[in-house]
């Protein structure tokens, strides 16, 4: 039984973590945006996919938390192009075999024009890549 309190508890709960979410991806938006992109690429190539691609296919600088990547398939599936169909074993050692979702493809014309309006992007330089340290630096 839910109380109206576990409501409201799980109500800001989720919106905390929409918005640090949000934070997370604007301040990592082109790792986030490389992210997504190779987590579609994954899924149009195999379809189903797990962060462990995402992990394989995105290179992070020095300094670059990889908890950034957490955000990437958020707003993908937010906008039903991709959707969680269970959860694996990460295959990354450094992950410590901790679960992480399977995802597969919803909507593959969306997946292709969402690849199509957002292209990959050259790298920011230094100066912007240390620019702002913060909440997940």
């Amino acid at each position: 039984m839910t109380t109206g309190t576990t409501t409201h508890a799980v109500a800001e709960g989720e919106r905390r973590k929409l918005s640090a979410h949000a934070l997370l991806a604007a301040r990592r938006e082109l790792y986030v945006l490389r992210g997504r992109r190779a987590l579609l690429a994954a899924l149009l190539d195999r379809g189903e996919a797990t962060a462990d691609d995402v992990r394989r296919a995105v290179a992070l600088p020095a300094g670059i938390d990889p908890v950034c990547l957490g955000v990437v398939p958020g707003d993908l599936a937010r906008a039903g192009i991709i959707e969680r169909v269970g959860f694996a074993t990460t295959a990354r050692p450094e992950a410590h075999a901790r679960p992480v979702s399977v995802w597969r493809l919803a909507d593959r014309s969306a997946a292709l024009a969402w690849l199509a309006a957002h292209p990959d992007r050259p790298d920011a330089p230094p100066a912007e890549t240390d620019a702002a340290p913060g909440l997940f630096d």
